[in-house]
């Protein structure tokens, strides 16, 4: 029987149940993928990270219940977390190699950690009438698209409302993602539609402000921003746009600890 320890971490927020929900396990050594496809099954976590300790920091890998996937942003927050809280880790930068995005850092300042993340450029595309369709709104000020689609919206109020019909987005292929201006404190507002996945809507995605952030930046002409994403629950976000990478800062609490019994 192999023992590995298990950590579920809220991520982007310090309250128990909200931000993000992510799980985290620290390897010494990568198991099969068939392995951590299967662990991540069982959590029925929207995404588990996994990593591995090496000379220069760790290797970091994210899995949804369906695969690997490029990014994580939360899960990141929470890995580093997982290693700053609890594996006594000595520096206040962590650093991560991964397989389809390069190298990432995390930085520690107080409570805050901050994802050092690239920027993704976003195109503007014509809507798809069932992207509209399943979000139940007929009209917005733009679609554009990266990884994610991503829908402009008029203001955070319509942002709130939208009530989607997830299962009707699947044939689209992609993850789909709201926005608009914040009001108040934030500078904007988003939610992230997750068809296929355990979780259908995701609380605070990191990742999407990869191109949320480039965007936003542009249109408020500005490079330093709080944003805010989610409905029942949810977190904030310091953002910076800095060149071709993003700085996305949050901080996380640890909701779980136990130990996960492989035979």
């Amino acid at each position: 029987m192999r023992q590995i320890d298990f950590y579920m971490i809220d991520a982007f927020t310090t309250s128990t149940f909200g931000g993000n929900a992510a799980a985290v396990c620290p390897l010494t050594e990568w198991l099969p993928d068939e392995t951590l496809l299967k662990m991540s099954k069982q959590h029925n976590q929207s995404e588990t990270a996994y990593f591995v300790p090496t000379e220069k920091g760790f290797e970091l890998r994210w899995f949804t219940t369906q695969g690997e996937i490029n990014l994580c942003g939360h899960a990141t927050l929470a890995a580093a977390h997982v290693i700053f809280e609890y594996l006594d880790y000595p520096d206040a930068v962590i650093h991560f190699d991964t397989r389809f995005v390069g190298p990432l850092t995390v930085t520690r300042n107080g409570e805050w950690l901050t994802l050092d993340f690239p920027a993704w450029k976003t195109e503007s595309v014509t809507p798809p009438s069932l992207l509209l369709e399943a979000l139940g709104i007929t009209e917005c000020k733009e679609v554009r698209v990266a990884r994610d689609y991503m829908v402009v919206l008029e203001n955070q109020r319509q942002v709130d409302a939208v009530r989607p019909d997830i299962n009707a987005m699947l044939p689209l292929g992609k993850m789909v993602c709201i926005t608009a201006p914040g009001e108040g404190e934030y500078d904007f507002v988003s939610r992230f539609f997750c068809p296929g996945e355990a979780v259908a809507e995701d609380p605070v995605t990191g990742s999407a402000h990869s191109m949320l952030i480039p965007y936003w930046a542009e249109k408020l002409k500005k490079t330093q921003m709080l944003a805010h994403q989610g409905a029942e629950r949810g977190g904030e976000l310091r953002c910076q746009q800095a060149g071709g990478r993003v700085c996305i800062g949050g901080k996380a609490t640890t909701y779980l600890v136990g130990k996960i019994q492989l035979r």
